[in-house]
């Protein structure tokens, strides 16, 4: 039953935003009982295919590469709760991002150089407000993945932040600590200007390193 639904999605014959037959209609077609039924519900539903809420029908959402990262949040969240969980996945993270500290120097186009310009100039702006501040410290990183053109990148960025958000949020902020991370984000920006991609990653390493020590006492973390 699951392959079959899953055949009308990636074929269009149940488009993206269109309701799930109701329960009755997908018993009647697959000759299933309620209760197979809302078990293959809900394996759609974690593999992001569809939207299932109580008392809702399903909702239709074709795969993309956000449902993809999504369907891994359980998997990610197990992963995180074990011990130097969430320093693994930052040191991925941290791997990446040097890389693409190092793109964005050589890369980096007119337009994207001014992206890169204005998240800069929204950080320094949201300095005295550490929430406003930790959404543009988002805002800045996620422009090196959109440099690429590759749009798996983005969708990388935006899993990163939602894996790591509930963790990062526990941190210690103060202006005083969001200024030192505003200006780590500038020697970032101005290597990436000066087409120096060896500066630009050491940038990016010295920031995202620090920011570890700033915060790793917090996770209780070794």
């Amino acid at each position: 039953m699951v392959i079959g639904i899953e055949a009308d999605i990636a074929s269009g014959k149940l488009g993206d935003g269109s309701f799930l037959p109701a329960e009755r209609e997908l018993m009647a077609e697959y000759g299933v009982g309620r209760g197979v039924v809302r078990e293959a519900v809900a394996r759609l539903a974690s593999r992001g295919l569809i939207e299932a809420r109580p008392r809702f029908r399903p909702v239709v959402r074709r795969p993309g590469l956000d449902a993809a990262f999504g369907a891994l949040e359980g998997v990610v969240g197990h992963l995180l709760s074990a011990q130097a969980g969430v320093k693994n996945l930052y040191d991925t993270r941290v791997f990446l991002e040097a890389a693409l500290a190092r793109n964005a120097a050589i890369h980096a186009r007119k337009d994207d150089v001014a992206t890169l310009r204005s998240a800069l100039e929204m950080n320094e702006a949201a300095i005295p407000d550490s929430e406003k501040f930790y959404s543009t410290d988002v805002g800045f990183h996620a422009v090196l993945y959109q440099i690429t053109r590759n749009p798996v990148m983005p969708a990388v960025h935006k899993a990163f932040t939602a894996w790591l958000s509930p963790h990062w949020m526990r941190m210690p902020r103060s202006p005083e600590r969001n200024r030192i991370n505003f200006l780590s984000h500038r020697e970032i920006y101005t290597a990436i200007i000066e087409r120096d991609p060896d500066g630009a990653e050491r940038a990016l390493l010295n920031h995202l390193s620090a920011a570890w020590e700033y915060v790793r006492g917090t996770f209780e973390m070794p």
